[in-house]
């Protein structure tokens, strides 16, 4: 399995076998596998993705200049507060279900 690391510009391919340029937010899980991208916020296994051609040199892109720089870390705070709220929106669905189950049983 092939672990990428946060700036990798990546190619990633979809199911469809279309190919997109793109860029890792996060670097690979190492218990999942599983790389999170830009690409409409996806993560997906290594397989799916291969090196960009013009980052074989380093991380030429996205971080080209300090602008790339502060926009690709708004980006992974950004995802950082989606995952968050997820955590928190399964923790709440949880509790609600627990309180029906009790007033469901009520008569």
């Amino acid at each position: 399995m092939k672990h990428y690391k946060e700036n990798d510009t990546v190619v990633f391919t979809d199911k469809d076998g279309n190919h997109f340029d793109t860029f890792v937010i996060f670097d690979t899980d190492r218990e999942t596998g599983l790389t999170h991208i830009n690409h409409y916020n996806l993560r997906v296994p290594s397989s799916a993705l291969e090196l960009h051609p013009s980052s074989l040199t380093g991380n030429q892109a996205p971080l080209a200049d300090s602008y790339s720089f502060l926009l690709f870390n708004k980006l992974k705070e950004k995802y950082a507060k989606i995952d968050e709220h997820k955590v928190v929106m399964k923790k709440v669905i949880v509790n609600n279900d627990a309180v029906n189950k009790k007033l469901a049983k009520a008569s």
